[in-house]
C-alpha cells in the first residue's frame, strides 16, 4: 500500500507542478500600456502636489506656531528620506522617515502628528521622495548629509502654476 502511494505521489507531483506553472504563466499580464503608465504617473503627481502643499503649510493642524516643514527644509532639503530607517540621537532609537516628520511637526512646529498610514503622510513622502529621485538609497546614514538636491524650477515637479510666488512652470 505504501509503495503504491509513493509511486502515485511521485508521478502526480511533476504533473501538478507543470500544471501550476502553466496556469501561472497563462495569467501573467503584459507590461503596462502608455495610457496606463500616464494615468499612474498623473495619480502620483496629484499626491506629490498634495505633499508639496502640506510641506508648505496647507494643514493648520500640523503647526501651532506658524512654522511649516518648508521653513527648515525648503524643497525637502535635508529631509533625506532615502537614508531612513536610521538612528536618531534625540529619539534614542532607529526610526522610519514618517516618525521623524512627526517629531518635527510636534516639536519645532508645535502641531499635531499625522497618522503614519494616512494619505497625508503618504503625500509628504511622495513629495520628498520625488525630489530625492536618483539619490542613492543609504539607510542608516546619520553621520553625514547627502548632497543637496537640485530643483531646476518652481516646485521641482510638473504642476499647474498657481501664479503665486515662484511656481510659474
Amino acid at each position: 500500500m505504501k509503495a503504491t502511494f509513493t509511486r502515485t505521489l511521485a508521478t502526480a507531483l511533476p504533473v501538478i507542478a507543470v500544471a501550476a506553472l502553466a496556469a501561472g504563466s497563462a495569467q501573467a499580464r503584459d507590461p503596462f500600456s502608455k495610457e496606463e503608465l500616464d494615468k499612474q504617473n498623473a495619480k502620483l503627481l496629484e499626491l506629490v502636489e498634495q505633499g508639496y502643499n502640506l510641506w508648505h503649510g496647507s494643514n493648520p493642524d500640523m503647526s501651532g506656531n506658524g512654522l511649516a516643514c518648508g521653513n527648515c527644509h525648503p524643497d525637502a532639503a535635508a529631509s533625506n528620506p532615502q537614508t531612513f530607517p536610521k538612528y536618531i540621537q534625540n529619539m534614542n532609537r532607529v526610526v522610519q522617515w514618517g516618525e521623524m516628520v512627526n517629531w518635527c511637526i510636534q516639536n519645532p512646529q508645535g502641531g499635531k502628528a499625522l497618522a503614519l498610514e494616512s494619505q497625508d503622510m503618504t503625500a509628504m513622502y511622495a513629495y520628498a521622495m520625488n525630489l530625492h529621485r536618483g539619490k542613492p538609497i543609504q539607510p542608516g546614514l546619520a553621520s553625514q548629509q547627502t548632497k543637496p538636491i537640485e530643483v531646476k524650477y518652481g516646485k521641482g515637479f510638473p504642476s499647474k502654476p498657481s501664479g503665486i510666488g515662484f511656481d510659474t512652470k
